[in-house]
């Protein structure tokens, strides 16, 4: 169902499934699969690609070129997958020709109100994102990732897999999966044991992620150092050669 006040292109690409409210904008070139509903006074710009089962609510505001003084008006992009919740106020911006050309959302991710995500950054499945988050571009969250209210996160900054943000956080530097980071500027603060608990890792890997986050940031060691004891001293189950392969591949150094 289309609200008669709301703005459609006709080449957009819409599901007959789809609801969009009154006052609503999509403009050429957009494409939203069936079952997403989009909520009144909401601006769709163009090579916007949204899933099914999505919802994004008022004054949402999506596809908007990037804040950046090389961006030349070249044609880039933004994909938001499957049963993601856009709240309100929030600002998706497309990515740049020369940072990959698209930024995308993952999957179930919850985008709480006036979160900001920048050109080029991309978020693994079951994101979220606390109001006023505020993503830099080029930055990467992995897979079941939490991030506070009102932190602010440097471009090309990553976030691992299953890692937790306290709110008000200034994040300059990767945090590594698994981990509790907070503070300005952020400091781990221990293994996220209460969430993987949750996710259903078991006893036995979360001794070995334990183990691996002792060594490397509580003895002293330097992280090549550190590396090489836990692979001879901790088990390699993947969640830990995940966490060393982070590490390892870091460009803007680790938090520690």
């Amino acid at each position: 169902m289309i609200d008669s006040t709301a703005i459609i292109s006709p080449k957009a690409q819409i599901d007959e499934n789809v609801k969009i409210g009154p006052y609503s904008i999509i403009k050429d070139d957009v494409k939203i699969g069936a079952g997403t509903v989009i909520e009144s006074h909401v601006v769709i710009e163009k090579y916007v690609t949204i899933g099914a089962d999505c919802q994004i609510f008022q004054f949402a505001a999506i596809g908007a070129v990037p804040q950046s003084v090389k961006f030349n008006g070249e044609k880039t992009y933004i994909n938001i997958g499957k049963g993601t919740i856009i709240r309100e106020f929030v600002t998706i911006h497309r990515g740049t020709a020369f940072g990959g050309g698209l930024t995308e959302i993952g999957e179930n991710n919850f985008l709480m109100a006036y979160t900001h995500i920048a050109h080029d950054c991309k978020t693994g499945q079951q994101v979220t994102l606390s109001n006023n988050t505020t993503l830099a571009g080029h930055i990467t969250i992995g897979d079941f990732a939490t991030v506070g209210g009102l932190v602010a996160i440097h471009q090309f900054v990553r976030i691992g897999d299953h890692a937790f943000v306290g709110g008000k956080s200034a994040v300059v530097k990767d945090i590594p999966p698994y981990v509790i980071a907070a503070g300005d500027r952020a400091k781990l603060h221990g293994l996220n044991s209460v969430g993987l608990k949750r996710f259903g890792f078991n006893a036995d890997t979360i001794k070995a992620l334990k183990r691996t986050y002792r060594i490397i940031f509580r003895i002293g060691l330097t992280l090549n150092e550190a590396i090489e004891r836990v692979k001879a001293e901790v088990d390699q189950v993947p969640e830990v050669t995940h966490f060393i392969k982070f590490l390892q591949s870091s460009q803007r150094g680790v938090t520690r």
